[in-house]
């Protein structure tokens, strides 16, 4: 191994206790490819085997848990203790080749296709339809019925435990539920659960608490509490940095294991709540970097990509689709052979890097999300 590779492969212990053997996370990504129950399909355990043993976390695919919370065609679910043994042999495939394993859970809100709901019945923090949804206005939840969908969350989690996972991950990012309610675009409520940026953030920090309260409970060994959040929306009005600011100054508060900032590039760079002259994820890791450890992620492809991330202090870094192009990544950089790590896809690719079906299709005819070759 290169000696400026080594920062990598250094150990990192998160505040639960729970010790990661490097830098290294497995990001989390959708593969539409579960069993139509909703349980983890054989594709799938084959998929995380491949990519388990070099990272330190493995981060999984969203889970989600409610019924009225399914977002992806092939999503498997968390909502019923019958998933346990289904969610047990996915725990179990990544743990057993040495990587940590992290469950991401989560709710569709108004960005589930009506197709996968119960009677169609799309919900979010106000009838205000999505941008990616435009022809879907959703009903806005009642209040019991928002207190029920975070004790859900808890009860994912307990199941998460039963199933042997190290920790979860809430899915607070990439504009689905709980950024549903933090948004001044998607929350137009008047009640305890909008209006004021405190009332927005009402709902999520629940959510995180019902979650610690049923670790606290339910874990007899030390489980990782994880939240994903995207710093901005594009849209106005929409979350800025100026509110992800109050988010994270809130979570720093939460004694979490860590807080992993959705991007798509590492390095991008504010559009409004912060200036220019720092990329978003170094202005958060200014902010509450030294309370709670920051998971950055986004097209870190090489080595000296992630090397050039944790430079900023960061402490861990997340690679997604890289590890689909290439499963052996970590191995490649430890064994000083970063030199053959390929950085694009063939078609003909598939069974080599044992993608499941449905997530190559959608690799291969969704432009610009992976670099394709012949």
């Amino acid at each position: 191994m290169k000696s400026n590779y080594k920062p990598l492969f250094e150990s990192f212990s998160l505040n639960s206790g729970v010790e990661l053997k490097n830098r290294v996370v497995m990001a989390p990504m959708t593969h539409f490819s579960s069993n139509e129950d909703g349980t983890v399909s054989e594709s799938e355990l084959s998929y995380y085997s491949r990519r388990s043993g070099g990272v330190g976390l493995v981060i999984t695919a969203c889970i989600y848990v409610s019924p009225n919370g399914k977002g992806f065609a092939g999503e498997f679910a968390g909502d019923s203790d019958e998933m346990i043994p289904s969610l047990r042999s996915l725990a179990s495939t990544i743990k057993e080749k040495g990587s940590k394993a992290v469950l991401q859970i989560f709710h569709g809100g108004r960005e589930c296709p009506p197709s996968l709901v119960p009677g169609e019945d799309v919900v979010s923090a106000s009838a205000v339809a999505s941008e990616q949804n435009a022809t879907v206005v959703p009903r806005a939840l009642r209040d019991e019925e928002i207190v029920e969908i975070i004790r859900h969350f808890g009860e994912t989690t307990r199941r998460a435990i039963a199933a042997g996972f190290d920790g979860v991950e809430i899915h607070g990012a990439n504009g689905y539920l709980l950024q549903q309610f933090f948004s001044s675009h998607s929350n137009t409520r008047e009640d305890r659960w909008g209006g004021s940026i405190e009332n927005r953030l009402r709902f999520p920090l629940a959510v995180v608490d019902e979650v610690k309260r049923v670790v606290a409970e339910h874990a007899k060994a030390p489980f990782i509490v994880g939240y994903r959040f995207s710093p901005e929306e594009a849209t106005t009005p929409g979350i800025t940095m100026e509110d992800t600011f109050k988010l994270v100054d809130e979570l720093a508060g939460k004694e979490l294991d860590y807080l992993h900032v959705s991007l798509m590039d590492f390095w991008s760079l504010p559009r409004r709540g912060a200036d220019e002259t720092k990329a978003r994820v170094e202005w958060i890791q200014e902010r509450v970097g030294h309370l709670v450890p920051i998971i950055g992620v986004g097209s870190i492809h090489t080595p000296d990509d992630a090397v050039k991330a944790l430079d900023t202090g960061i402490p861990l870094v997340a690679i997604g689709r890289e590890l689909i192009v290439e499963p052996d990544w970590v191995e490649k950089v430890a064994e000083g052979r970063e030199a053959e790590i390929k950085t694009t896809l063939s078609r003909a690719d598939q069974d080599r890097l044992v993608v499941p079906t449905p997530l190559w299709q959608a690799i291969v005819h969704t432009p610009g999300w992976f670099p394709l070759g012949d």
